[in-house]
């Protein structure tokens, strides 16, 4: 086949004109150019946090004994060397020095992030640092707390609040993640951040010793809590938000605009060098004030005379932002035939880089494709073409005849090669030496709709008529389009088929140029919906729907939060046998004598959830007739029994007392044992016609065991080391 002259150029690669080298193919097994790490300190954190974590699941898993009792003893020598610090208000100091961990301040501050990043549209760090903290909560406060089953230190005054498991302190773990959190994602990298840390070290130094000083956390509890909390977020925003694509910045711009200093400018030359052969002098940011889904680069290679070429740097920051965008567009328009997300960056990069081939095949006047250049595997991608020098653009040229003519045609060789440019818009119109030329063509898309191929029309009349005249747009675009086909142009360009540049051009100039086309057209078109309604648009809007909600519930309700109850210990049982969880719960009432514990479940009934914090537990019961909660017994200092009347009981030290009340379709039950300086309160809310047999199980399914009995247990356990209860003061 013989192909015209003027095409034979556009077959295979074009060469660059100047400034080549050979190509080098990068060897197996070394890294790409911008390679993708967690840096030196971040794999240090992760060791140190596994080795942690093993050892600590190691030493505690079976309780207070072997090592975990001479961990304890250990740990209770710190605990007990602070405590004996009497100077005046030193108390009073480390209550004010420990208040950033408690649970007010915990709870103000993660909403506060997590709000702040939404105001700032960091919606990935917000994501992140979300997932992030929540991990941290279900992997601290649940998992390695239920396997590890570590009171609170023992033989010292517990004098501030605490809740649950000491192993590890989630107080310190959540205070500490915040801090990451913050550091990484609304502190910028360098001198800000590495102050930032200094000063969150300090202040977490200093609520540690605080609350070891008070009794409520033992050192190896602070360590394992506060690497655990590091590591996590830490690794989460180095390998999802790496500042190299997602810088923390202040500076007015796009967040589509990377930073081409620094290494990922060092990338970049290495990268060209490499694979396409060309030596850089100079990579600059160019015409950034028209882009907003890439970071175009005005490149300068070394050659004589030397050259220009432009560049389009792409990374997954775009490709993210691409697909958001267009779900965004299908909920609220339904999807379009065109409106397909890419799945890797690698694939748009191709996409544009085809598309500009297709351009020059068809004889469009836009830039030669010379290909493009990896710098993280499908993660940053910087496609090259020809640089139009020289060149300003339609918005700010003059516009004459000749350059109307020019766009017009333009469009006519798209319908003609069965193409759509898509996003025709003064940005991507250029105007050079009188002529115009047509840049951006990104989403290029071939063998389009017809409302495509129309949009195109409309959109590069309107953006003629900007700088020139309706009348005079309309009167060009006559000798290549017929008035059916301008007319379906109009019918179609409307709302989101107009790009956001041309609107806001068009609101700038106070004028309604689509309006004035239409009155000269010779009658109204009837406008071409682009709503659509497909199963599909309904799913997605549903769900949607379900992850505000879910969204709102974590956030603000706080009910759908895993440790929504401050103190569960997550218990499967809670055995008179087992003494770990009744050194907790005796913990918690210092004063009671007795602590109470589950002896059985009698058919029909399961463990709910225990909660233990300074000052009380609760233990919760579920019944498979009655229902969740049915009955809920909470163990504090002291209660009032009054107008109950006394029970007969076998246990020694125990009184017990009852007192019914009947309300509309329930009835509550409820019990007093009453302990000395310490009381049992159990509710039972039952059906009236179980409320008799129900009442009667309560008895069954709860006991109590000694303070004395369970001193005495952890004195065998540790050889006499340790001790339940704190010294009586001297």
């Amino acid at each position: 086949m013989n192909l015209p002259t003027n095409h034979v150029r556009h077959v295979g690669l074009p060469q660059i004109p100047s400034g080549t080298t050979r190509r080098t193919r990068r060897p197996s097994g070394e890294p790409p150019a911008l390679p993708r790490h967690l840096q030196t300190s971040g794999v240090g954190w992760l060791v140190a946090a596994a080795a942690l974590v093993a050892a600590a699941v190691v030493v505690f898993a079976r309780g207070q004994r072997g090592v975990a009792v001479d961990v304890s003893v250990a740990d209770h020598s710190v605990v007990a060397w602070l405590q004996d610090i009497r100077a005046p208000g030193a108390v009073g100091v480390f209550e004010v020095l420990a208040w950033p961990s408690s649970w007010a301040f915990l709870n103000a501050v993660g909403p506060a992030l997590l709000v702040t990043l939404f105001a700032l549209r960091r919606f990935r760090h917000l994501v992140v640092a979300l997932l992030a903290i929540m991990a941290l909560q279900v992997v601290a406060g649940i998992m390695l707390a239920k396997w590890m089953h570590r009171p609170r230190p023992f033989g010292v005054q517990l004098r501030t609040d605490w809740g649950g498991w000491a192993m590890p302190s989630l107080q310190m773990t959540l205070l500490t993640a915040g801090f990451v959190a913050i550091l990484y994602s609304l502190v910028p990298a360098g001198r800000s951040r590495n102050l930032g840390k200094w000063a969150a070290t300090a202040v977490v130094a200093l609520v540690a010793l605080s609350r070891v000083a008070l009794g409520v956390d033992a050192p190896s509890d602070v360590v394992v809590g506060v690497v655990l909390a590091v590591t996590v977020p830490l690794l989460a925003f180095r390998w999802f938000t790496p500042d190299e694509v997602f810088p923390v910045s202040y500076r007015r711009g796009r967040a589509a605009h990377l930073d081409v200093g620094g290494a990922r400018g060092e990338a970049i030359r290495r990268a060209l060098h490499d694979q396409l052969g060309v030596s850089v002098d100079e990579v600059r940011p160019f015409g950034l004030s028209g882009s907003a889904g890439s970071t175009p680069l005005r490149i300068s290679i070394t050659g004589d005379p030397p050259h220009v070429l432009f560049g389009k740097l792409y990374a997954k920051s775009h490709l993210q932002a691409d697909r958001w965008y267009k779900l965004g567009r299908e909920l609220l328009y339904g999807q379009l035939e065109d409106e397909k997300p890419f799945n890797t960056v690698r694939r748009l990069v191709q996409q544009e880089d085809y598309a500009l081939s297709l351009m020059q095949r068809a004889g469009l006047p836009s830039p030669i494709p010379y290909g493009f250049v990896e710098l993280t595997p499908e993660r940053e991608y910087l496609l090259v073409t020809e640089f139009f020098d020289g060149a300003v653009e339609l918005g700010e040229a003059p516009v004459d005849e000749q350059v109307i003519d020019d766009g017009l045609r333009i469009v006519r060789k798209l319908w003609d090669a069965g193409l759509a440019h898509r996003d025709i818009k003064p940005a991507n119109l250029l105007v050079r030496d009188g002529r115009l030329l047509l840049i951006d063509v990104a989403f290029v898309e071939a063998r389009p709709s017809p409302w495509r191929q129309a949009v195109d029309l409309a959109n590069m009349m309107l953006c003629l008529a900007l700088r020139s005249d309706p009348d005079q747009v309309f009167r060009r675009a006559r000798q290549e389009f017929s008035v059916e086909e301008i007319t379906e142009g109009f019918a179609a360009a409307r709302g989101l088929a107009l790009p956001s540049q041309l609107r806001r051009m068009m609101r700038a100039q106070g004028r309604d140029l689509h309006d004035e086309f239409v009155k000269l057209l010779p009658r109204p078109p009837r406008p071409v919906s682009v709503q659509r309604w497909t199963g599909r648009r309904l799913v997605l809007l549903a769900a949607s729907l379900a992850v505000l909600v879910l969204a709102y519930e974590v956030v603000v309700g706080g009910r759908a939060d895993p440790l929504r109850r401050v103190g569960d210990i997550y218990a499967d049982a809670l055995s008179c046998s087992s003494p770990e969880p009744l050194w907790l719960l005796a913990q918690s009432v210092p004063t009671a004598s007795n602590v109470p514990c589950v002896r059985s479940l009698p058919t029909g009934w399961t463990l709910g959830h225990v909660t233990v914090t300074r000052g009380g537990a609760t233990l919760t019961f579920d019944h498979d007739r009655a229902g969740a909660g049915a009955m809920v017994a909470s163990f504090s200092s002291h209660c009032d029994p009054g107008g109950a009347a006394a029970l007969g009981t076998d246990r020694i030290g125990v009184s017990s007392y009852q007192r019914v009340e009947p309300s509309t379709g329930r009835v509550t039950t409820t019990r007093f044992d009453v302990l000395s300086r310490g009381c049992l309160t159990t509710r039972l809310v039952t059906p009236p016609e179980q409320q008799a047999g129900l009442a009667a199980e309560v008895p069954q399914l709860l006991d109590f065991r000694t303070r004395e009995d369970l001193e005495q247990e952890l004195n065998q356990r540790s050889h006499g080391r340790l001790r339940l209860d704190a010294p009586a003061p001297r």
